[in-house]
């Protein structure tokens, strides 16, 4: 093997050293082109901006300030922005509302706070929408935007709460509606702003410039109103008048409910008291008139006593208004001021007394059987005591052992059985004969003389409140 001589190690130093000469040679061209490049960006973006934002909508990278406001008036001078409304887009456009560029040094300021020497950090800058100030006329603002057709009134419809509607034999939630109303001012302001930012479109829904309505279908308290009322209005209350009945139904409670402005709601108490008092009207029968069919086959008249029925219309109005808030259906009679004993459409019925002048006679129907049929003595027509005739009285009382008293007699009866005021029907052990003409001459002092024997049978078979006609 040839030995290295000394000759051969000195030519491998020298290839040695001239390779890190080089390295270096490289390293330093390299540092130079960089700080070439840096000082050359710091120089640029000393004139240009770095900015990865935009001023007026245009891009502000590598942008002058001259070349930056050329395109701004360019754009002015053609910019249009669309108003997306409810109903469709309206336009504006530049020379509608007298658009201009209002230069206020804004881009010199903004070039003037830009470090040029941080340039190699651009991208990592935020992109800022910068704002100029772009003068307009405001009188043609105005204008314009007041002349636009989502503006108009007679195009705007104010929206409605959803409410509560009772429809066939329910309450149902009525939907709310949107309409397309705006507040004028907020809307030229809202328009104004994005004009000012040089935007091309603006949404006038989502800048929530349109009336709402507050109320929807699905609002809790509304839902809970609605199943109440759907409970209060699913009952029937029957008011039982024997041969026919009054129904209070869901229809007729919902004309009464009076819905408040919180979610809640009353019954109208006035127009309860409406309804019982045309309930009443048709219903009550006490001192009206009546057709009645004598035993004889005859059909009469009668008018006035004291007999029949009358309701209490405070009482069965409050009545009314407790069992609808109780929400239970049920068959019931109204509360009365005055009851007699039938409640059928003759309320006379079956069950009564009846007293015939012109033929002195009694007759009592229990059931609709005659249970007596006797002669009678009435009041004196001569001497000016004659019977009150024409008319339906109620047996007020029923006593034994009676002593009858007035001006000139004082008369014990076994039975006593008043029916106007000191005029009833009682025994007279006194008379021997009954019927024909007596009362003419020698008859009563009103009350209905009657024999003891018949007596007996009409006190045990009459009640109170029985109906006692006298014709």
């Amino acid at each position: 093997m040839a030995r290295m001589t000394e000759f051969d190690n000195v030519i491998d130093l020298d290839k040695e050293t001239g390779t890190k000469s080089r390295k270096w040679i490289v390293l330093l061209v390299i540092i130079g082109l960089a700080a070439a490049c840096y000082l050359t960006g710091a120089i640029y973006f000393h004139s240009h901006f770095y900015s990865r934002g935009s001023v007026f909508g245009i891009p502000m990278m590598n942008q002058t300030v001259d070349s930056l406001k050329e395109q701004i008036r360019e754009k002015v001078g053609e910019y249009t922005i669309e108003i997306e409304t409810r109903d469709g887009v309206e336009k504006l456009t530049a020379k509608q509302i007298g658009l201009d560029y209002d230069d206020q040094g804004e881009l010199e300021k903004l070039l003037d706070e830009q470090k040029e020497f941080a340039w190699v950090l651009l991208f990592l800058g935020p992109k800022d929408d910068h704002e100029i100030d772009v003068k307009h006329d405001d009188a043609r603002l105005s204008m314009a935007v007041s002349s636009l057709s989502c503006l108009q009134e007679q195009n705007m419809t104010a929206p409605t709460d959803a409410f509560l509607s009772y429809e066939g034999s329910s309450y149902v939630i009525k939907e709310e509606t949107y309409g397309n109303k705006l507040d004028p001012d907020k809307t030229e302001e809202a328009i104004r702003e994005a004009i000012n930012a040089g935007e091309n479109s603006i949404s006038l829904e989502e800048h929530g410039l349109y009336e709402n309505p507050e109320i929807n279908k699905d609002t809790p308290e509304l839902v809970k109103e609605c199943e109440e009322l759907n409970d209060l209005t699913d009952i029937v209350i029957v008011y039982d008048f024997g041969d026919r009945q009054w129904h209070v139904n869901g229809a007729q409670i919902s004309e009464w409910v009076v819905l408040g402005d919180d979610f809640t709601y009353t019954l109208d108490e006035d127009a309860v008291k409406d309804f019982v008092h045309e309930m009443a009207y048709h219903t009550d029968t006490f001192g009206l008139s009546r057709k009645f069919r004598t035993t004889g086959g005859t059909e009469i008249s009668l008018k006035g006593g004291d007999y029949g029925w009358c309701i209490n219309q405070s009482k069965t109005t409050s009545q009314l208004l407790d069992l609808i808030e109780a929400g239970e259906s049920v068959t019931v009679e109204p509360e009365y001021r005055y009851s007699g004993v039938c409640r059928d459409s003759n309320d006379i019925g079956d069950t009564y007394i009846e007293i015939s002048i012109a033929a002195q006679t009694m007759w009592v129907y229990k059931d609709g059987k005659r249970v007596v049929s006797t002669p009678v003595v009435t009041g004196n027509v001569s001497g000016g005591h004659s019977t009150p005739a024409g008319g339906v009285w109620a047996i007020d009382a029923r006593l034994r052992d009676y002593t009858l008293t007035g001006q000139d007699y004082n008369a014990p009866v076994e039975y006593w059985m008043p029916f106007n005021g000191n005029v009833g029907i009682h025994d007279s052990s006194w008379r021997s004969e009954y019927g024909g003409d007596i009362y003419k001459t020698n008859g009563s002092h009103g009350c209905i003389n009657t024999p003891l024997s018949a007596m007996k049978t009409v006190y045990e078979s009459v009640k109170i409140g029985y109906p006692v006609v006298v014709y």
